[in-house]
């Protein structure tokens, strides 16, 4: 038994040692192929019209972040204040370059986290502002046998992968191990 043991051991803390750096290249990979065009797409909505549509943002964009608000309002953005208008701002910008950031490797432990900052007030928003509470299916239950509510499910295998990569770093073939040998010398996957 204390040779099986002992060759179970050996064998998967190789794999574990010769793979580490995949297991974070994997989550952005995941991250990539199924959350980055969801976020630039959704971004895309906020924009307003033009060049400066960057800055003034769109009459959708105040509504799908300040759902009642704008409601309250009757939907008139000018009667919102600059907290308004900079924090649908801020999080168009945050909706388009953490994405990127977290996709390419850089500053990845950093952009995982506003990742994580940002799904948890996107749910809050759907599940308060949107009145998605109101709506078993989407905030769904866990242990339920039915893994596919929007919130709960969805949302957890999103967090999974973003908490990866502020534990492990951006992994292999990111920018920042690229910058830490070229800036520090090492290996550090940042």
């Amino acid at each position: 038994m204390d040779r099986l043991l002992f060759l179970h051991t050996s064998i998967f803390a190789t794999i574990e040692r010769l793979f580490d750096g995949l297991i974070p290249l994997l989550a952005r990979f995941v991250f990539a192929a199924t959350l980055l065009m969801y976020f630039w797409s959704s971004a895309l909505t906020k924009l307003g019209d033009g060049f400066m549509g960057i800055f003034i943002p769109s009459t959708g964009a105040y509504a799908q972040i300040f759902p009642k608000q704008m409601e309250a309002v009757v939907y008139d953005v000018s009667q919102l204040g600059v907290f308004h208008w900079a924090v649908v701002v801020a999080g168009t910008w945050a909706e388009f370059i953490l994405p990127l950031l977290v996709v390419i490797g850089l500053f990845t432990r950093l952009a995982a986290l506003g990742m994580i900052g940002f799904v948890v007030v996107q749910s809050l928003t759907d599940l308060y502002g949107h009145g998605g509470i109101a709506h078993v299916e989407t905030l769904g239950a866990w242990f339920d046998k039915v893994p596919d509510s929007v919130i709960l499910d969805q949302r957890a295998f999103w967090m999974l992968a973003l908490v990866t990569l502020v534990i492990k770093g951006a992994g292999a073939l990111s920018l920042d191990r690229i910058l830490s040998r070229q800036l520090l010398g090492t290996n550090a996957t940042a």
